[in-house]
């Protein structure tokens, strides 16, 4: 996927947007930023500055024009500002390619070293936002077919112990498991199942293939799972998680779950206790 920030002058915010993605270090996740009127210019120092400050280097940056090849080239052109987004909407490129950070990021340009600090923040938190909503994966989430099976299958042998067999998944789904993938136009990502029995919920599993994790599949399905819930009235969601999966107890925390108690030995290979997290609805 091909991703392009773009600012006025390419010297202070679309620099530091594009450090801190490259910082993630996603594999198929290509890189660069732009200013609508840049000159050639070198980054701006409190720029650089503030992002040593948190380890990322972009002392090396020289700003340059968006061109033609680069909106070809593009698959997401995200703007820092409304403003430059109207301006190259105006140039006819489509709101399918187009979108802003945030709400827009203030510009620091020509005050001192903490607005850049200011501005560092709100572009972390705002593409860290991107990341739990999919964007970055290009990522629909649709109710399982059966030509998912046999994936999910894969899925499940290379994220858990004990998976799921293909006939088991197959089965559980003819017997009114609800299951939702994520995928884009070339993988599947993950998936979710969960059951709706007597107006309670309660998710069976939750899988992402390692290269689409920490980029917002995970927060999507469960999301997904959480919407659905809500929309057949069900009373709760619950869930078990190992108890030592921290990433996967903040992801569900970040959701609305909280602990309400735990299971002892519940897990096998390795052994261990789970939390049992949930969500009420009323």
């Amino acid at each position: 996927m091909n991703i392009i920030f773009v600012c006025t002058g390419n010297t202070c915010r679309s620099p530091m947007a594009q450090g801190y993605l490259e910082s993630k270090k996603i594999p198929w996740l290509n890189v660069i930023s732009r200013g609508i009127y840049a000159d050639g210019s070198a980054v701006s120092v409190n720029s650089a500055d503030a992002m040593e400050e948190i380890g990322i280097d972009i002392k090396k940056h020289i700003s340059a024009p968006l061109t033609k090849e680069d909106i070809k080239w593009a698959d997401r052109i995200i703007c820092l500002s409304p403003n430059h987004y109207n301006i190259l909407s105006s140039m006819g490129i489509g709101s399918k390619k187009l979108s802003v950070l945030g709400e827009g990021i203030s510009d620091p340009f020509g005050w001192d070293l903490s607005v850049y600090r200011k501005c560092r923040d709100e572009i972390i938190e705002a593409v860290d936002e991107l990341f739990e909503k999919g964007f970055f994966s290009l990522l629909q989430i649709i109710p399982i077919e059966e030509r998912h099976i046999g994936a999910i299958a894969k899925l499940e042998k290379v994220c858990f112990s004990e998976p799921w067999s293909a006939e088991t998944l197959l089965d559980s789904y003819k017997r009114g498991t609800k299951f939702f993938v994520a995928e884009n136009e070339k993988d599947i990502l993950g998936y979710i199942g969960f059951s709706a029995v007597a107006g309670e919920g309660y998710i069976t599993n939750v899988a992402v293939f390692p290269k689409y994790r920490r980029t917002g599949v995970g927060t999507a399905l469960v999301n997904e799972a959480v919407s659905y819930c809500k929309k057949e009235n069900l009373e709760f969601l619950s869930l078990e998680v190992r108890k030592s999966n921290d990433e996967a107890i903040r992801l569900y925390e970040k959701s609305g779950f909280k602990c309400v108690g735990e299971r002892k030995d519940f897990y096998r290979n390795p052994k261990e206790n789970a939390l049992i997290m949930t969500i009420y609805f009323k």
